[in-house]
């Protein structure tokens, strides 16, 4: 990955926890209790009230891919 990309992208996200401090709480709390198994639920409002939403059930594969985020994210 292009090194400027990666700083741009840590400065939006630095950004984004000012922003928003309790969103990466809460996804290290969270990321604390998903296993195999577990239901990741996703829902959007917007600001009509129309509500869209989504749903997982992890996946030993799963586990993998978010051991690998976390990883690269730290």
């Amino acid at each position: 990955m292009n090194p400027m990309a990666l700083m741009q992208l840590k400065g939006l996200y630095d950004k984004f926890k000012g922003n928003h401090p309790k969103v990466p709480m809460f996804f290290k709390a969270a990321g604390q209790m998903i296993d195999e198994g577990s239901i990741i639920e996703i829902s959007v409002t917007d600001p009509q009230g129309k509500k869209i939403t989504t749903n997982m059930k992890v996946s030993k594969e799963d586990l993998e891919l978010f051991q690998q985020l976390k990883g690269s994210l730290s």
